[in-house]
């Protein structure tokens, strides 16, 4: 697959800087940018440790739940290229801010709701501001970081920005338990105030001279670019790789896992979230393992994200065939293969970067990121109408909606191949041809006897 690297971006007077890159300012910005992430990640995720509560409180069915976050989802999907364009037109940090201001009145809104139209609404504005967070991140990484280290960097902060799930599964249902709903929700809303100011007081788009803001583009030649990013075999690799790798987990974590977990396996509330939570932990282990080969072996990326899907397939189909509960074993083991997948899913987005220059870098990205989100809504939305047609939430109703994920596999599986079967050909064109898997195998082994002696 391609491998091109984006180029240092020009100055403002047409000459090629030599940024400041790495550094205490590099991860101050870094920091402060992934602790917006990990705040818009714990509103993304707050329904999915209280979905019951929030079913109760709205008297709504499964498929009525589903299509509320359906909602949510759905903005940030559809945000997705905008939210390129305007990072791309007006800096990460002024969108960073944006995000922090919607996010806390989409929590604030949802914390007074007493009806699910203003609930719904709610929820909408949480979609918008989550989704310009992460195009805003990725487009800070490669401005404060030199080009080897983006893959690694990057990966660490997809990873710290899922940290978010942790505070929106245990803690969240204590802090609900404790004070209620509209405390706990108005609570979040603040939250995300204080990350805007963090944002406002440390982010910079990049170090000094090397950004400025990109100029308004025509609808016509938006177009024309979209074409062109989306005709990048490595644009199309890395979507269906995201596709395939990220919806399950976001499916899981988002919304059916704590309910499918206590109604088809017999866990209490706390022992569900305990297994999310134990799903963002081992991410934060898995994240920093594919950078690293991510980053070693460009050639052998799509394998990385291929291994995700059929780790996560097999696990789904040993527990789907079980007549009963499955043991807490083959759940803990179900909860580390899905933890694979935010890191995978990132896999797909450093094709993407590394297959389009740097001018259309976020807009490829966001596109990218449609892949596994659109997969996420379909699945969801789905799976709410079968629980709905098979009375609610029930183990074998449970059993039938998550079925529908192997379509999506198949859909994702054969668009990675054919795309990276066109990579292949453009890079075999410019005489880049990879290595094989066994030689590249017995590389890593040899490597590893040296150290050993």
């Amino acid at each position: 697959m391609t491998t091109t690297l984006p180029a240092t971006p020009p100055a403002p007077g047409g000459t090629a800087p030599v940024p400041a890159r790495g550094g205490r300012a590099a991860w101050a910005v870094l920091a402060a940018a992934a602790a917006a992430y990990v705040v818009a990640v714990m509103q993304r995720t707050s329904l999915g440790a209280t979905g019951l509560d929030a079913a109760d409180r709205f008297g709504i069915s499964p498929g009525l739940l589903a299509l509320f976050v359906f909602l949510q989802v759905g903005v940030y999907a559809a945000g997705q290229i905008p939210a390129g364009l305007l990072v791309d037109r007006f800096g990460a940090r002024a969108m960073l801010t944006s995000s922090g201001a919607l996010l806390a009145a989409g929590q604030l809104l949802l914390a007074l709701a007493t009806s699910l139209g203003t609930a719904a609404a709610a929820r909408v504005l949480v979609g918008a501001g989550d989704a310009l967070v992460f195009a805003s991140v990725m487009a800070l990484v490669p401005r404060w970081f030199a080009p080897r280290r983006v893959p690694l960097v990057t990966q660490m902060t997809t990873i710290t920005g899922q940290l978010g799930q942790v505070l929106s599964t245990v803690p969240l249902i204590v802090v609900l338990g404790a004070v209620g709903w509209p405390t706990t929700f108005a609570t979040a809303a603040a939250v995300s105030l204080a990350a805007a100011v963090l944002v406002l007081a440390v982010v910079r788009n990049g170090p000094a001279g090397t950004w400025r803001p990109g100029a308004p583009i025509a609808p016509r030649a938006l177009a024309g670019q979209l074409r062109a990013v989306w005709a990048r075999p490595g644009t199309r690799l890395g979507f269906f790789g995201h596709m395939g790798t990220q919806f399950s987990m976001m499916v899981f974590s988002l919304l059916w896992g704590v309910p499918y977990l206590v109604t088809a396996h017999g866990l209490d509330r706390l022992a569900a979230g305990g297994l999310v939570t134990l799903l963002v932990v081992a991410s934060v282990c898995v994240g920093p393992l594919l950078g690293a080969l991510t980053a070693r072996h460009p050639l052998r990326r799509s394998w990385l994200m291929l291994g995700v899907i059929g780790a996560g397939a097999t696990v789904w189909t040993a527990i789907l065939l079980l007549p009963g509960p499955a043991p807490l074993w083959l759940l803990v083991l179900l909860v580390l293969v899905l933890a694979a997948g935010g890191p995978g899913s990132v896999v797909g987005l450093d094709i993407a970067r590394t297959a389009n220059p740097v001018a259309n870098a976020a807009v490829a990205q966001g596109m990218v990121n449609i892949g596994g989100f659109g997969a996420t809504l379909v699945v969801l939305l789905g799976m709410g109408g079968v629980l709905t047609a098979l009375g609610g939430f029930t183990p074998e109703a449970f059993r039938v909606a998550w079925l529908l994920q192997y379509a999506v596999w198949v859909v994702a599986v054969t668009g990675l191949v054919l795309a990276r079967r066109e990579a292949r050909r453009l890079d075999a064109a410019r005489g880049v041809v990879p290595r094989p898997v066994t030689e590249v195998l017995a590389g890593m082994l040899g490597r590893r006897r040296q150290v050993r002696t």
